[in-house]
């Protein structure tokens, strides 16, 4: 395969997302441009995982590239809303070092021997209902809070203030389920790293 891996397509809507989340990032204060920019990121990597599978050109490069575009645009967006916005992306980045080192490109398919609640959330890719709101906390949560934050969710899309509150549980909801899935890979990869020292 060598370096031609770089030019397969889902490797090139890789780069692609990468350049609009550093355009939202040039319009993170004008809500209009940015919420477009940056949902369309978010819409592109559900595009090059299916066009990979797809097209017969998966590859540990783009595995490797897609949740690296996916802590960017998440870290970007974390520091933007919070001052310890860093600390989420921090969490995200520990992880993703955590499972590509002892799980490989074929991280998503590894947890068969996890507990149950983990094997419920990482099924068939994250492609189950538990699993589906496990990413809308981990995407969506940060730019719902971007949208409530700018008034994007009143102004621009009117909603009420409860659906924007019952929103944001959900969300939250989702994401705190992330961060348990989270804190055990972290775990296990300590455990993992600890387990051939000696006494």
């Amino acid at each position: 395969m060598g370096l031609q891996v770089l030019l397969y397509w889902p490797n090139i809507i890789g780069y692609l997302r990468i350049c609009l989340v550093m355009a939202a990032w040039a319009f993170r204060e004008t809500p209009a441009l940015f919420v477009p920019l940056y949902s369309t990121h978010i819409a592109l990597d559900g595009v090059d995982g299916w066009m990979a599978r797809r097209l017969g050109l998966t590859s540990r490069f783009g595995a490797w590239l897609d949740v690296v575009v996916d802590n960017l645009g998440r870290g970007m967006l974390w520091s933007l809303l919070f001052e310890w916005g860093w600390l989420v992306s921090a969490v995200e980045w520990c992880v993703f070092v955590c499972n590509h080192n002892a799980r490989g490109d074929r991280w998503k398919n590894s947890f068969s021997s996890s507990p149950g609640f983990i094997r419920a959330v990482m099924a068939n890719g994250f492609r189950t209902p538990l699993g589906s709101w496990v990413v809308s906390g981990l995407h969506g949560l940060p730019l719902w809070l971007y949208g409530c934050r700018w008034g994007f969710l009143t102004r621009w899309l009117r909603l009420p203030p409860w659906i924007q509150a019952v929103g944001t549980l959900v969300l939250a909801a989702g994401r705190l389920l992330a961060l348990s899935v989270e804190i055990w890979c972290i775990w296990t990869h300590v455990k993992h790293l600890t387990n051939d020292e000696k006494k």
